[in-house]
């Protein structure tokens, strides 16, 4: 239903990166999920009391909670398509990010509501529960919907990047098991004088409360900024070096700002024997490609370096080696040799992945203690980068 949906009213539905069509399939799996939740509500509610049942009770309005859920998530869509403003020159895409973590509180709220119901008639022992066929049909009805909204959303929320609508997927998922459980409990209430339909419900709570709290991290991680997928880093460094007259690329960060607002800063290294007019045209050149491409903004530093002298490639190549020991990620940049009549400076950046736990000025140690392994006369002179992507 969602596919023809998206054929219906979704113009360029598959360009996925476009902030516009990620605003529109926001809006669509919103307004489908609301229109499902209610109906199951509904249902579960008629199911609920005619059954006596506070664990069907409990999962209709757990479904009332998604629907609000899904109008949250509505506005957060809704409010991540405003353009930027003087105010918010970056965007407003960080909304939809924040309408993810309200989900996720409301579900927790939620569960924790369950619980508090579930205790009661547990401590109670009451069990006067009376299931029916009809109670179990519209259960069982409940779980395939919920396995639709579950599959769609997923579906729809990796497509466009979208950490609330997974989320909104996950909480569908523990919905299904839930319903299931109560579905068991059910059976046992018949069959014996056991009082599993608070247990049960209490069961139920627990795993509502779990699944909030895995949503809030996934949507609290982009709110503090988590580096790029290799997927994007990898078409950012395929579009660079695709051009021949740039040799090297490091130093790339980018900022995230929600799908469709996303700046990259990176250096170009490019030959010193290069043109300047021409390498300066170039960059700009492949700044718009990116843009283009990639539906994002770039920033390209250009960085001069030697390309054909076959003694500072060598002792590069050399101490990019040695300081391998420090970690298997480790890559050196911006090298440059300047002799003395004593020692040789050896001038670069390294950068050093947040695994190592070194301080900078061990890591500096560190380095300068390595490249003397080569020779004794080499002076480290090093920056520190951390490693951004």
């Amino acid at each position: 239903m969602i596919t023809l949906l998206s054929k219906l009213f979704i113009k360029d539905r598959k360009n996925y990166e476009s902030a516009a069509v990620r605003g529109q399939y926001g809006l669509l799996c919103g307004v489908w999920g609301i229109v499902l939740n209610l109906l199951l509500f509904a249902a579960k509610m008629i199911a609920g009391m005619l059954a006596n049942s506070v664990s069907v009770l409990a999962d209709a309005f757990n479904n009332l909670s998604d629907a609000g859920s899904s109008l949250v998530t509505l506005f957060g869509f809704k409010a991540a398509s405003k353009k930027a403003d003087s105010d918010h020159p970056f965007g407003h895409g960080r909304y939809e990010y924040i309408a993810g973590l309200v989900v996720s509180v409301l579900i927790v709220v939620m569960g924790v509501e369950f619980i508090k119901t579930s205790v009661g008639k547990i401590i109670s022992g009451e069990n006067d529960t009376h299931f029916t066929l009809l109670t179990g049909g519209i259960l069982a009805l409940s779980i395939l919907v919920k396995v639709y909204i579950c599959v769609f959303n997923r579906s729809i929320g990796k497509k466009i990047s979208s950490p609330t609508l997974i989320a909104t997927g996950a909480d569908a998922l523990s919905d299904c098991i839930a319903t299931f459980a109560i579905i068991v409990s059910a059976v046992i209430s018949n069959v014996t004088s056991f009082a599993a339909d608070g247990w049960c419900g209490l069961i139920v709570s627990f795993m509502i409360i779990v699944a909030g709290v895995n949503a809030a991290r996934e949507t609290i991680n982009p709110l503090l900024g988590t580096p790029p997928s290799k997927e994007f880093v990898d078409k950012v460094s395929s579009l660079l070096l695709a051009h021949e007259e740039i040799v090297g690329i490091h130093d790339l960060v980018v900022h995230d700002y929600a799908p469709g607002h996303i700046m990259i800063s990176v250096h170009a290294e490019i030959s010193d024997k290069s043109d300047i007019i021409e390498a300066h045209e170039l960059i700009d050149n492949v700044e718009r490609e990116i843009a283009e491409k990639l539906d994002c903004e770039a920033v390209i530093h250009m960085d001069p370096i030697s390309t054909d002298d076959e003694r500072v490639n060598a002792v590069k190549q050399k101490v990019s080696e040695v300081l391998l020991s420090i970690h298997e990620e480790v890559t050196i940049h911006d090298f440059r040799m300047v002799d003395g009549n004593t020692l040789t400076n050896l001038i670069f950046d390294i950068v050093v992945p947040f695994e190592v736990k070194m301080e900078t000025d061990e890591i500096k140690k560190e380095a300068d203690r390595l490249v003397k392994t080569i020779d004794k006369k080499y002076n480290a002179v090093v920056d520190v980068d951390r490693k951004m992507v």
